[in-house]
């Protein structure tokens, strides 16, 4: 008796027209502010084939038509597309401006009762967020006596769970100082690092497109705002939107960090410089118009 081959699906078909390609950048576009054009094509033509194959689609006609019907592949999408590559203590120059400078500032407006609300935008796979906690914790004299408040928030839902889940590889803690990572990290067997539960719970994750006023209306009050190396990816309507929905998240008086390579004053208006020794960051008016 001969067993019968199991039918094996059609290979699907990966290529890409001209006017699938240009289509898709617009979709993804309107979803994520991210722009791709035509000297990127290969490198969205290879992530696309790869969601094909993934999802098991017949080919882009197939996928395409799933990603407008179904949330779950449309967030494998994203994050096929979406950029997580980061370290702690990244860019750390801007957190000795928070601890020397910005917090002073803004502890002398504010009441004992009220917090001080710290929002990590897109944050990633976590690294971002819990290094604003682990720095004030190593920091900042006055880190018990305030109501901290960290938001950590991404487009990508995939990310959003690893920093949830809070394990990294030795790559992504290259930068913090060994005794920190003794202190604040488990080793596990597999030669990534857990970070401390205590640290996990003093994050609070959610999903946000910045690009997105419904998705970044319910945030406010926010006395800094760290959105590094993200608006590098968008163009000048989708950097204008963003820095439009994040100067309305931010409290009278808040700053904005972002990344090296980027100045919001080629973005927006909105917005006054502050040099500070450690950091150029950006402030929105406080009550009045005052800096």
């Amino acid at each position: 008796m001969r067993a019968e081959k199991p039918d094996q699906p059609d290979s699907p078909d990966i290529r890409i027209a001209d006017h699938e390609f240009r289509r898709f950048c617009d979709f993804l576009y309107r979803r994520t502010g991210i722009v791709f054009g035509d000297g990127q094509r290969a490198y969205v033509e290879r992530r696309l084939a790869d969601r094909i194959l993934a999802a098991g689609s017949r080919g882009f006609s197939d996928l395409f038509a799933r990603l407008l019907v179904e949330p779950d592949e449309l967030e494998h999408l994203i994050s096929a597309f979406t950029v997580n590559e980061t370290y702690f203590f990244r860019e750390d120059y801007q957190l000795r401006c928070l601890t020397s400078t910005l917090l002073d500032r803004i502890t002398a407006r504010k009441r004992r009762s009220q917090p001080i609300r710290l929002w990590s935008v897109p944050c990633s796979t976590g690294e971002e967020p819990y290094s604003i906690a682990i720095w004030l914790l190593e920091n900042w004299p006055h880190v018990d006596s305030w109501d901290i408040e960290i938001v950590g928030s991404d487009i990508d839902v995939q990310a959003l769970k690893a920093a949830r889940d809070g394990i990294y590889s030795e790559r992504s803690l290259m930068r913090l100082p060994r005794p920190l990572v003794a202190k604040y990290f488990t080793a596990l067997t597999d030669g990534r690092y857990r970070i401390d539960d205590a640290l996990r719970g003093s994050v609070q994750f959610s999903q946000v497109n910045i690009i997105d006023q419904g998705d970044t209306g319910p945030w406010r009050d926010m006395d800094v705002i760290f959105c590094r190396n993200v608006l590098i990816y968008f163009d000048d309507m989708a950097r204008r939107t963003a820095a439009n929905n994040l100067y309305d998240c931010l409290a009278p008086g808040g700053y904005i960090c972002l990344g090296h390579t980027e100045s919001m004053s080629r973005i927006s208006p909105l917005f006054h410089v502050c040099r500070f020794p450690e950091a150029i960051v950006y402030q929105k008016p406080g009550e009045g118009g005052h800096a």
